[in-house]
């Protein structure tokens, strides 16, 4: 099903990640929060905000049980590499504005590290962290992807060639003059007691990783955020077809890990006046005001994640 206003073109599409590139700034997609399935836990309620400055999610798990029911909750973030030739989106900003709370009241969770190096020419990843401990790789130079402190990669390069541990000798490039492509992944976790047939809270917001481009094309990215012929014309009303835009993603599936369908989903989008935006959903979607729109949903499964697309235009009728 397709909505279409001045602005926008919804539809159905998929996800993917935006390529880095000497004039782009790329992004990784985000999401909220996981774990196993568990045939007790229903995410009763999600109620999630989205625009370029936070992301925010409001929860409503529900114990189906008479038991309480403790489970380690899981906020994997994306596995990022260590390398910065290019603009990248601000994966630090993110670390620095995560925030959870629970029932009103705010925790700390416990973050994890983990290390990862690219096998082969198939880029297959393998989780290298023990290896990278053993080496003597401490949990800030770990950290290195996202914190982005540390711009000398002589310096891991040589520890890593240097350090006699089997397993990752096994993973390491046989050319000494390879550059050793490897990414690190945050993973915040907390214990958290849902209480037997009782709903709890679980609030959480941070600073998503925004990407983009100075220059739009629209016959490349035309799928990616379902870009249909009204959104099209927009552009070309406010002679955008090529102007500078940024994008983001958001990892809808993990919803789906719950006992049951979400019972009540919303999702409000919003954008900046000045901004053309699109992205693909396959429900309805309404429009609140000049820069805000909102999709609510029954009983939903999400099957699809998130790919959105600001464009920047220098004026526009609101």
């Amino acid at each position: 099903m397709r909505i279409f206003d001045a602005v926008l073109g919804f539809g159905f599409g998929v996800v993917s990640m935006a390529l880095i590139a000497n004039d782009s700034t790329g992004y990784v997609a985000t999401g909220g929060v996981q774990y196993l399935k568990n045939k007790d836990i229903q995410m009763f309620s999600e109620d999630l905000f989205i625009s370029k400055k936070m992301i925010k999610v409001d929860y409503q798990f529900k114990n189906l049980s008479n038991k309480d029911v403790t489970e380690t909750v899981l906020f994997p973030l994306p596995i990022v590499e260590n390398f910065f030739e290019s603009d990248f989106a601000d994966t630090e900003k993110l670390l620095k504005s995560f925030k959870v709370q629970v029932n009103g009241k705010s925790i700390q969770p416990a973050m994890h590290v983990r290390t990862f190096i690219y096998k082969d020419e198939n880029k297959a990843l393998v989780d290298m962290t023990e290896s990278f401990k053993q080496c003597g790789f401490t949990e800030k130079d770990m950290l290195n992807p996202w914190s982005r402190q540390d711009y000398e990669y002589e310096t891991f390069e040589v520890k890593l060639r240097n350090c006699k541990n089997a397993a990752l000798q096994k993973v390491l490039p046989k050319d000494p003059n390879e550059v050793i492509s490897w990414s690190s992944q945050v993973i915040y976790s907390w214990k958290q007691t849902f209480k037997a047939n009782a709903f709890t809270r679980v609030q959480h917001q941070y600073a998503p990783l925004v990407g983009g481009s100075v220059a739009l094309y629209p016959s490349d990215d035309n799928q990616t955020y379902c870009m249909d012929q009204n959104f099209k014309a927009g552009l070309r009303k406010a002679k955008s077809q090529h102007a500078p835009f940024q994008a983001l993603g958001y990892i809808l599936k993990t919803g789906a890990n719950w006992a049951k369908p979400i019972q009540d989903f919303k999702l409000t989008l919003e954008r900046d006046a000045n901004e053309l935006v699109s992205f693909c959903w396959a429900g309805k979607v309404k429009k609140m005001s000049a820069t805000q729109f909102q999709m609510i949903e029954k009983n939903f499964v999400p099957k699809q994640d998130l790919d959105i697309i600001f464009v920047y235009v220098p004026s526009r009728e609101q």
